[in-house]
Order: C-alpha cells, then structure tokens, then sequence
C-alpha cells in the first residue's frame, strides 16, 4: 500500500498503537502453563474491545486450503511462524521461546507485527537467537528510505546475520501491507540477485526476519499453516509495519508507553 493523504496517515498510526497495545498485553501473559489458547482468546477479546477487527481470523492467504482459525499466530521454539494457537493443545513451558504475530483491521487499513519472548528463563542460545532476530530487523528498517530498492533490506540483513551462523529463512519474508493483508512487494530476508522495486514515499511495508538456530530449511506441518524448522532447531521471528517517510522510516507498530 502507498499512503498518500494525512487521514490514511492517522489511520494507520492509529492502527499500528491499537495492535502494538494488544500485543503488549498479551505479552504480559505469557507464563509457564498458560495455553496458546488463552494467549489467542485474550488477543480476539482486546482487539473487538477497540472495535476493531482481527486480519488473520478467518483469513485465506495464497496456497492455503483453508482460511486461517485464530487471531493470533503461535510458534513456539521450532516452529517458525504461522502456529495454530486453539486446534491442539499447546501450553508453554519453561525455557521455551515463542513468536506472537498478530493484525488487525482499523477503519479499513491493516497493520501487522511480530515478537519472539522467552517463557520464564531460557538458555543464553535462545538469548542470544532473540536478540539477533530483533537487531535484524532493526538493520531492516533503517534501509526503508525513499531511493533505495526493497532489494537493500534483505542484503543488509544478510550482511548482518551472515557470520553469525544462523539460517536465515529464504522461504518466507515480508510484505507490502495496508489495503490487504499481503500485498507486494515481497521482502526477503537475504539477498536477492534479480532486480527490486524502489522504495518511494508513502509505501507501507512489513518486515518480518526469520532466523534460525541450525539450518535455513524449513517443513510445512500437516495442519497446512505452521512452518517449523527442517532440523527441529528453535527460531525466532520479529516484525514491525513501517511507513517510508520522507525523514526515514517511521515504525507504526512500535511499542509506545
């Protein structure tokens, strides 16, 4: 999506506070025992609460076979993104880390964001996996400036990751976002040889880097949605929306308390 009038502006911005306060909350959540169940129902209830709506539930994205049943993705340690948190039962643990992605529809524009948060104390690995993923998507961002091309983000974040050793997941990666929940351009999180689009002003983007412990392969699980690690290796994931402006790139769903 290009943005082009103030009130889309504010719309989006707007957006991107809701979600970031309900992320928020549902973090605060997050426990030994607690289900990633109780973490979705917690999510429907404080989006609907702003009267707004959730953009995963219910949601068919390209090459799935059937719409997507929760508002809230949850992959915990080998599962990359896309976890069904209310058909199995799934309860976190201590030491385990888990990725928490969520959207929402605010007055006809959508925003989408991602962290992975340790459950209770975990080990200096996971630690250490966390803290990259986000210094990742930090390098991400800081290349969403009008002239460069999308091409830029996933070499910067390659340059990044590259002698740390992790699998970077070539797979999956961001997106255009705003008007639908995916739209283009698509965002890898590595480097890509072939030409790009230019970053211009106006366009809103998600970015969202996958890393991983072992390899960069990944499995589709049998409920059609969750991708998991190749090697049963944990990965993290992270992801903002981001407005290119003219003074930079502005993070609409950054956490602002």
């Amino acid at each position: 999506m290009i943005v082009k009038s103030e009130n889309q502006i504010n719309i989006l911005r707007e957006g991107g506070r809701r979600l970031s306060t309900v992320l928020h909350q549902v973090i605060k959540k997050v426990a030994h025992g607690v289900s990633a169940r109780e973490l979705d129902a917690l999510a429907l209830k404080l989006i609907t609460d702003f009267g707004d709506t959730p953009s995963f539930l219910n949601y068919t994205p390209k090459g799935a076979e059937r719409p997507y049943p929760a508002t809230l993705c949850v992959s915990i340690n080998d599962e990359i993104v896309h976890g069904i948190p209310n058909e199995k039962e799934k309860i976190l643990k201590e030491g385990d880390i888990v990725s928490l992605d969520i959207g929402l529809w605010h007055e006809g524009i959508c925003v989408d964001m991602a962290v992975t948060v340790p459950v209770g104390e975990i080990s200096e690995e996971n630690k250490k996996l966390i803290e990259t993923t986000k210094k990742s998507l930090e390098i991400g961002i800081d290349e969403c400036r009008i002239g460069n091309k999308i091409n830029d983000i996933g070499c910067a974040i390659e340059k990044f990751v590259k002698p740390l050793k992790y699998g970077i997941v070539e797979d999956l990666g961001g997106h255009g976002v705003g008007a639908k929940v995916h739209e283009t351009p698509y965002i890898a999180n590595f480097c890509v040889k072939e030409d790009s689009p230019k970053i211009v002003e106006g366009m809103v983007l998600a970015l969202e880097p996958m890393l991983n412990l072992g390899s960069k392969h990944v499995v589709l699980d049998d409920d059609g949605y969750t991708f998991k690690t190749s090697d049963g290796k944990n990965s993290a994931h992270f992801e903002h929306t981001v407005l290119v402006t003219e003074g930079g790139p502005e993070i609409i769903t950054a956490f602002n308390y």
